[in-house]
């Protein structure tokens, strides 16, 4: 960003955005503010019910966070945290839908009873969209980011933000259910931004400079609103940061800063009010620190009175005392906010006795949503069209990224170094950038869990984003957002919030790559549930399979392997392959054979079937040779889903099984298959199940003698084979 573009998103807000709420908001406020805090009183008196599941209040916090809700619009975009329960008071809901998540009740709104208290997950036209988040302290930033970013880069395709029925709610001139009172300024969603509330403890983290990183250096349309406490759970400010939020702001130019009190309401509101109009004028993003006290207990399950003694001291800065007088003194009768204080009472009693009459989730649903339903379910387009031209791998991917951007015009390509003149460190985007521009083609910082757990964010919003960790071996830091973010969103959504992400990692080793380029992760993901894993193993599969995996609705990892990319290693060969047509797709968990044995010595009984993937396929191919016709290779090409059927099916005509992986064996992917084929084909198997793969060491070596001694290769498979087809 320039000096003068970073000048200018410091530069103060107009004047008018500096808006004074008016009489009927601060009577809407006062009665939820009385809301709030009556629901944590009860939730405390009837805590033996209230407490099975832990919770936290928003109490202290609710000034800041209702005055945030005045600023949301349908078009907007939010991510709460897990104490934000007066924020969504303010949206509109009622205390019975919060009760309900409470409670784990079957009509939980956002989770139908899968996941905790105030974690919220909405598409309810005329509110604001809300989608999954976790309790994971501070990783809300990366995907609210990358909602932002989502926003900024529609608006530039020209696609609207505002759904069908949040313009019909527009039109009909009905006021918003919430605190809101703004009229729109752009039906077409132009001005829509990004609410991101976190605590200040979660300010330290890693992640959020990620995401603050990001939103300065493409100036995108969100605020993050900080409610600082002075606590984590037990440890005080002074014990966790060196620096307060707004502080630690100041080393991000171009993210402009505000202070206000939280735990005053015309404070909030004022600062909020001018942190949106920013937004709204895409002058940048804002941080917002907002000091609240912290009147509750940290969750129900940890206690106040167990470790402070600061509670009169934040007793005093209770926003709801504060507010009375505030209210009194610019002429509100006493009676009229006994009556709403009243009325907020009677609500949260009334409110409580229903949700506690609620039916409870029914048991037989508890696998519902898992993965949203596939969008490809069947083989099509030509594998094989007449006068193609045969294509390395690598430029089978190339390929098919190029037909997605050019036919989707809502798909993004993005990770270090695809973007510009490289176009990735293996050629597998390259001119991708100069072909479809730098907002849909980029390159990001070092951030891979920026990388993918943006992806969610987008996604949320309507982007398709297609995304690129470098090595396999550099996946560890995006493991926080693919296991808390997009893996649990669709199941603890109920489906509302999918996550079609498709996150590229090229993946192995060969000739000397060392131990951080070619190291192979697919057994850790495939311990991640909620995630699709994807293998080709060959030009036509890779395009048939990135095609399919860009548009399953599900986060779909494909793992690239290096060595096959080019057919330069000898015995790839087939990697390379004659260039299936622009749609060609192939299901994913559909398994295929890539050798098959002759019949004759399969009716005899002396074959034997190798099950594998990747750069596994070609060594058995290679050890094959030393049995003419009696080796069948199946060929995964899925992980997960796994075509268990295929697997089961090709055992049953062998009867002896060879389970083959690159990966370090023990405790991995391949064991846990070999268990699987003999629990449910014992009495068809003519042997155990072998199982072959690296050797059980922490890194590959750089030395290729090394490398060689540790990894599988094709006399070792023979060797194994052949104590397999002798057995």
């Amino acid at each position: 960003m320039s000096e003068f573009a970073a000048s200018a998103a410091l530069a103060p807000a107009d004047p008018a955005s500096a808006l004074a709420p008016g009489t009927e908001l601060l009577r809407r406020a006062y009665r939820l503010m009385h809301t709030a805090a009556a629901m944590a009183t009860l939730y405390e008196q009837e805590k033996a019910t209230a407490a099975r599941y832990v919770h936290a209040t928003a109490r202290g916090h609710e000034a800041v966070q209702l005055a945030a809700a005045c600023q949301l619009r349908p078009e907007d975009y939010a991510a709460p945290y897990y104490r934000d329960d007066a924020l969504l008071l303010g949206l509109g809901l009622r205390p019975y839908e919060l009760m309900l998540q409470l409670l784990a009740k079957r009509d939980d709104p956002f989770s139908g009873g899968r996941t905790y208290y105030s974690h919220p997950s909405l598409r309810r036209a005329p509110l604001p969209t809300i989608p999954h988040q976790s309790s994971a302290t501070g990783m809300q930033a990366i995907p609210a980011t990358g909602m932002a970013h989502a926003i900024k880069y529609l608006e530039g395709q020209g696609v609207g933000l505002l759904t069908p029925d949040a313009r019909d709610w527009y039109e009909s001139g009905q006021p918003l259910p919430g605190l809101n009172a703004w009229p729109p300024a752009d039906q077409g969603g132009s001005a829509a931004a990004v609410l991101c509330s976190i605590g200040d403890g979660a300010m330290t983290e890693g992640e959020v400079a990620e995401a603050l990183q990001m939103a300065v250096l493409h100036r995108l349309p969100i605020v993050y609103l900080v409610q600082d406490n002075d606590w984590g759970i037990s440890a005080t400010g002074r014990e966790m940061r060196a620096m307060n939020a707004y502080e630690f702001a100041v080393g991000f130019p171009g993210l402009r800063r505000l202070q206000v009190d939280g735990a005053d309401f015309g404070s909030s509101y004022t600062g909020l009010a001018e942190a949106f109009a920013h937004v709204r004028a895409r002058r940048g993003p804002v941080l917002v620190h907002a000091k609240c006290p912290l009147l509750g207990h940290h969750t129900s399950g940890v206690r106040r009175e167990w470790y402070r003694s600061d509670l009169a001291a934040h007793q005093e800065q209770d926003p709801l005392p504060r507010l009375h007088q505030q209210l009194r003194d610019s002429g509100f009768a006493e009676a009229e906010l006994a009556a709403l204080a009243a009325e907020a009472q009677a609500t949260v009693l009334a409110d409580w006795q229903e949700a506690l009459a609620a039916p409870n989730p029914d048991p037989a649903t508890f696998a519902d949503h898992e993965f949203a339903p596939p969008a490809v379910t069947v083989e099509a387009g030509e594998r094989s069209p007449a006068g193609a031209e045969k294509v390395l791998m690598v430029d089978a991917a190339l390929h098919a990224v190029d037909d997605i951007l050019r036919e989707f015009p809502e798909a993004l390509f993005y990770g270090q170094d695809v973007g510009g003149e490289l176009g990735g460190v293996f050629r597998e985007a390259a001119l991708l950038a100069k072909k479809y521009g730098d907002a849909r083609v980029f390159n990001t910082p070092i951030q891979e869990a920026y990388i993918v757990g943006s992806t969610a964010g987008m996604a949320a919003v309507g982007a398709r984003p297609i995304v690129e960790i470098q090595f396999a071996d550099y996946i560890w830091p995006a493991l926080n957002q693919l296991v808390e973010e997009l893996s649990k969103s669709c199941y603890l959504t109920m489906g509302k919030f999918p996550i079609p992400a498709l996150i590229r990692v090229p993946i192995g080793a060969y000739g000397g790559g060392g131990p951080y380029h070619s190291g192979s992760v697919e057994s850790t993901l495939l311990t991640i549930r909620g995630i699709k894993v994807v293998y080709p193993s060959n030009a036509a599969d890779m395009k048939g399979l990135m095609r399919a995996a860009f548009l399953d609705p599900n986060p779909v990892v494909m793992l690239e392997h290096k060595g096959l990319y080019w057919s330069k290693v000898p015995g790839t060969e087939d990697a390379k392959t004659v260039e299936p047509g622009a749609g060609y797709v192939i299901p994913l968990g559909q398994a295929a054979v890539a050798q098959a044995a002759d019949p004759e010595k399969l009716r005899q009984g002396n074959t034997a079937l190798v099950v594998t993937y990747g750069m596994g396929v070609y060594w058995a191919k290679a050890a094959s040779r030393d049995f003419p016709g009696q080796i069948e290779i199946l060929d995964l090409r899925t992980l997960n889903p796994l075509d268990f059927e295929a697997v089961t099916i090709a055992t049953r005509r062998h009867g002896k099984v060879l389970v083959l992986t690159e990966e370090p064996l023990m405790n991995s992917f391949a064991e846990s298959l070999a268990g699987r084929i003999q629990r449910h084909c014992f009495e068809a198997l003519d042997a155990p199940v072998f199982t072959l793969g690296a050797a059980n060491l922490p890194a590959i070596a750089l030395n290729v003698e090394l490398e060689r001694q540790m990894l599988p290769n094709a006399a070792k498979v023979a060797t194994v084979l052949s104590e397999l087809l002798a057995y």
